[in-house]
């Protein structure tokens, strides 16, 4: 191997080990770098919709912790992604209405793309909201994804 070559590979290792991985408490502390949306929809709902939607996503297990309002999750590793550390926060507006914030972190920071993005995340939810006002109960499957 030339000495450019191995000098090049040294770099990119190193540049991996400097930038790191996330970790969850990071995930923790970055509820307000989130995206938040707000819904026409009460708490336990929009508690319930959000555990739905993540395993519509496909996350690994959701550790919930409903009295302080958020649960975490990781999505595991795809053709796009080494995976994602997702933190979701549900909060009372009032009776009828909840603020809604998801935060995902690549799992390593050098990568382009989050395993579930919180655009994706917020649409998936959006169409679970519909589907809850319809009348019906969420799928267990999820349904064709809204772009809208």
């Amino acid at each position: 191997m030339s000495k450019n070559k191995l000098f090049l590979l040294f770099a990119l290792l190193l540049s991996v080990v400097i930038t790191g991985c996330a970790s969850m408490s990071e995930v923790l502390t970055s509820k307000d770098d989130g995206t938040a949306v707000n819904y026409a929809i009460g708490l336990d709902q929009a508690w319930d919709a959000a555990i739905t939607v993540l395993r519509w996503e496909d996350c690994e297990t959701i550790e919930q912790h409903k009295t302080q309002g958020y649960m975490l999750t990781t999505v595991g590793q795809n053709f796009i992604s080494s995976g994602s550390l997702i933190g979701v926060w549900v909060d009372k507006i009032d009776k009828n209405n909840s603020k809604v914030t998801i935060v995902s972190k690549r799992r390593m920071k050098t990568e382009l793309a989050t395993g579930l993005s919180e655009g994706t995340f917020q649409s998936r939810f959006a169409q679970a909201v519909e589907i809850i006002k319809s009348g019906k109960k969420l799928p267990v499957e999820a349904p064709p994804y809204n772009s809208n």
